[in-house]
Order: C-alpha cells, then structure tokens, then sequence
C-alpha cells in the first residue's frame, strides 16, 4: 500500500499547509511537528509557533477525556513523564479507533524505518506485516533516537506501514516506540495513520467535495472534514446533527453523539450550526473553533453531559425550529414541534393551544411559554455554577507565555437573555452551548481563543 500522492505539512500561520510532492520545502520547515508536553503543565501539549491545531487540539481533547474518565483527584494536574506518555497512547488509540470502527476495523499505523539495513537495498525483507510507501533510498541514513533532520524525499521513503487488527496492538506499538509521536514528524505519523486506516477512498466519499484539500494550500487551515475526522472518525464537512437536505443537495453532518465534542465562535453569525450530537459528547470536553485557531474548553463537572431529561429534548427541539435564537417560532410551527417530540398534534388540538400560547394574536409561540405548557415542572440536569478549564498550546497566547490550563468560575444566570460581546470572543463562544452563561476567570484576563 501506498500514499496516491505525497503530502507535506508545513507551518503556517494557523495550522497545517497542503501541497503536492513538487512543492516541498527544505526540510526545516517540518522540525519541530510533534507532541511534546508543556513544562509548566504536564499534560498540556504545547504548539509550536502556527503549529497544526487542526491535529494538537483534537489530540489534546483525547487526552482530557482520558484523565478525567479515571477518579480525579486534588492532584489530577500533578502527573509524571510516563503516565503523560500513556495518556497521549491512549489518545492516538482512541483517535484511530473511532477510524477503524468506520472501515472494518483494521489498524493501519504509519512509522519511519529505524533499521538501517533496509536502507541498503531496495529489496528487504521487511518483518511484522510491515509495507514500504515508496521504494527505500540506496543511500544510507544515520538513525538515532534523537530528533532525526531527514530531507523531505528522505521523510517520506522512510515511511513503513504496519497493519494491526486489535487495537490492545497498536497500544503495544506505540508504547514500545513513544519516540514515533514524541519525536519528530509525530503528528505527521499520526495524521498519516488516521488516514490511512480509515481509507482515503472512505474520507473521500464522506467529503461533500472529495477535491476539497483537507488542509487548506494558501492559508494553511485544517479543514472541518478533518478536525470532524480527528473528533468523530467521519471526515464529514459540516458540525450539524446527521444530513440535511439544502436544495435538493444532500450535506452530511455528524451522525451520532461524539465522546469529546465542538463548539464554534462563527455559529453566533450563522455561519455554521453545531448540532446537539457535538455540543453535547459523552464527556465534558469540546474543542473551540475560532477564525484562525483550535483550543480545548473542559470541566470536572461530569453533570454537564448528563443524559438529557425531557425538558432539554424539548428545549433544543424548540430551538432547532428557531435558527436565528430568537426564543420564539412562528405560530404555524407549533403542531411541526410537537409532533418532533412525539407529543399530541392533531390539528383540533394544535388550533387550541395555538389560541392559549399566543393570546395576543401575534403569530409566535414564545419558548418560555411553551415550557410552562408542557414541562412546567421539570428542571434542567446541568448544574447553575460549575469550574471550566481553557487550554491554548501557542505559548504566545497564553499569560507569560506558560502554556497551562486556565481555570474560571461559570454561573448560568435565570434569564434567557445573551448579551452578546464581540470584544469577548470566548464568552460568545461558550453562549453558542450556554446562552445564559457568565464566567470569572481567576487569572483576571479572558483566555484567548487564537
């Protein structure tokens, strides 16, 4: 097996950049894209100057759900170099998994060969089901342990493909050679596993463009196919819940709830809409999607994806019949609501509760007072206050330049009411999922999303 075309990832302001084989830069433009963690907090990966987002926060994303799915203590940020080691393995599994599940389950990891004899002859006998990329260089290449300064072409003859079955292999894989993630080109090598297990056929046709780039050539953004790719295991275009039908043209969205989950700075100008299966995961962590960067928004409060109660079911089906927030829908979409949540909605009936729930004859239905009619008692399962917890792993964003997780204070306030802030990116990002939220951060200074 090997790639159709060769890739490099270069970086740019924001992210990756894609170009064909032609194109490549020298070779030092591919230093230093790989995972290591933050000095000052353990488990934070750090990225470097413009690094790959669209990999790192996914990546990072996967491990916050690692450690906090074991009991968490006071001291859950205090974790030594090989339990760091560990939780980016599981990581890397769980990212790969979730791509496996989604094309018959094989493993596909994606390595450089160490073994200098290999280099030698274009002919050896490679061992462990191991297949070459492209043929071997005839010249020989010191290898070390050590961060390796490889030439492009160099790069990617040196890439062997290694086919697994179980993912307890892949584990094994990885821990015996951390060094493939925690040396140079790591994220690549995980990238290129990603794909390659999941097919680039499979990616292609889940694409609503398979000739869309996954990354973008001229200002280098990884694309929503491929940050949906990393959280989902679907290489999907769009954030919303299963497909939809725009004009007669058939978009593919996400089609069940994620484990970690996707909120997005430009839903709040309708640029997109992220749908309950993102905004709600299985676990209290999300990546944040500004114009230009990813970071990772998580809590300890697991109550915050608590299974929905009735009330909520009802307040985001409400919701999804009111695109633009407005906590009201036009009166002739009343009996389409209830008929979503499987409630009466016989025409007789729907005219009378149309009659009660717009007395004043104006045409809408009030979401406040549709709650009142038929979920008067019912509380919402998220707690009023809980503790977020924001990362960034560009140093240059962070205060002093210490990539650490910073820590606030939310409260949901009563009123249904959002102010919405441009000079506050963060908050308008967290009121796409919490309308009513206010947070203090402990730091005194807002985080930053870029």
């Amino acid at each position: 097996m090997r790639f159709q075309r060769a890739y490099y990832f270069g970086i740019t302001a924001g992210g990756f950049a894609l170009r064909p084989k032609s194109t490549w830069p020298r070779s030092e433009f591919l230093q230093g894209v790989w995972f290591h963690f933050s000095k000052d907090e353990p488990t934070a990966l750090v990225q470097c100057e413009g690094g790959p987002c669209a990999v790192l926060a996914p990546v990072q994303a996967f491990i916050l759900k690692s450690l906090l799915s074991e009991t968490v203590g006071n001291n859950w940020r205090e974790v030594d170099v090989d339990k760091c080691n560990e939780l980016l393995v599981q990581a890397a599994c769980d990212i790969l998994t979730q791509a496996s599940e989604r094309n018959g389950g094989h493993y596909i990891v994606v390595h450089m060969n160490n073994d200098v004899r290999s280099l030698t002859s274009p002919n050896s006998v490679l061992t462990n089901g191991e297949e070459p990329l492209e043929n071997p260089s005839t010249e020989l290449i010191e290898t070390s342990a050590k961060r390796q300064k490889l030439e492009h072409e160099h790069f990617h003859t040196q890439l062997r493909l290694l086919s697994l079955e179980r993912v307890e292999d892949v584990e094994a894989f990885y821990f015996e050679r951390i060094a493939i993630l925690r040396e140079t080109f790591g994220v690549l090598l995980l990238l290129y596993s990603v794909i390659s297990t999941k097919g680039v056929e499979q990616i292609r046709s889940e694409m609503n463009d398979p000739t869309e780039p996954l990354i973008d050539g001229t200002y280098g953004y990884g694309s929503q196919s491929l940050i949906n790719l990393m959280l989902t295991g679907r290489a999907v275009g769009h954030v919303w819940d299963h497909d939809q039908d725009v004009g007669g043209l058939k978009l593919r969205g996400i089609d069940c709830q994620s484990e970690v989950g996707f909120l997005a700075l430009l839903e709040h100008l309708r640029y997109c809409e992220v749908g309950s299966f993102l905004k709600n995961p299985k676990h209290p962590v999300w990546v944040l999607g500004s114009e230009t960067h990813l970071t990772v928004l998580f809590s300890l409060e697991k109550r915050l994806v608590s299974p929905e109660t009735p009330s909520e079911v009802a307040r985001r089906v409400f919701k999804s019949f009111d695109p633009d927030g407005n906590n009201f829908i036009s009166a002739v979409l009343l009996q389409d609501v209830l008929r979503a949540l499987e409630l009466v909605s016989e025409a007789e009936y729907v005219e009378i509760m149309t009659r009660k729930l717009d007395a004043e004859n104006l045409g809408i239905i009030l979401l406040n007072a549709f709650m009142e009619e038929f979920f008067p008692e019912q509380k919402q399962s998220t707690p009023d206050t809980f503790t977020l917890f924001h990362y960034n792993g560009q140093p240059r964003s962070c205060p002093d330049g210490r990539v650490v997780y910073q820590e606030g204070n939310a409260v949901l306030l009563e009123c249904d009411m959002k102010c919405v802030l441009e000079s506050n990116p963060m908050l308008t990002c967290l009121q796409t999922k919490w309308p009513n939220i206010e947070v203090q951060w402990l730091s005194g200074v807002t985080p930053s999303l870029n």
